[in-house]
C-alpha cells in the first residue's frame, strides 16, 4: 500500500510541476519586444541628435575639446 500510495504522490507531483511549465514561444515574444524598445529608443536618440540645438551644442563641446591648450 506503501508503495502504491508513494508512486501515486510521485506521479501527482510531477504533474503540478509540468503545469504552467510549457513555456514554448515566450523567449521569442520577448525578445520581439526588446528589439522593438531597442529600435524606438534609437528612433528617438537618433532625433535627439540630430535636432538643431543638440548639434550645436556637440560642435562647441568638439571644437573647444580640439582647440584646447596643453
Amino acid at each position: 500500500m506503501e508503495m502504491v500510495r508513494s508512486g501515486r504522490v510521485r506521479r501527482r507531483w510531477a504533474r503540478l510541476r509540468t503545469i504552467g511549465a510549457d513555456d514554448r514561444g515566450m523567449t521569442t515574444a520577448e525578445y520581439a519586444v526588446g528589439t522593438l524598445a531597442a529600435c524606438a529608443l534609437a528612433a528617438v536618440l537618433y532625433k535627439v541628435v540630430t535636432s538643431g540645438p543638440v548639434q550645436a551644442l556637440l560642435r562647441s563641446v568638439i571644437e573647444r575639446a580640439i582647440n584646447v591648450q596643453f
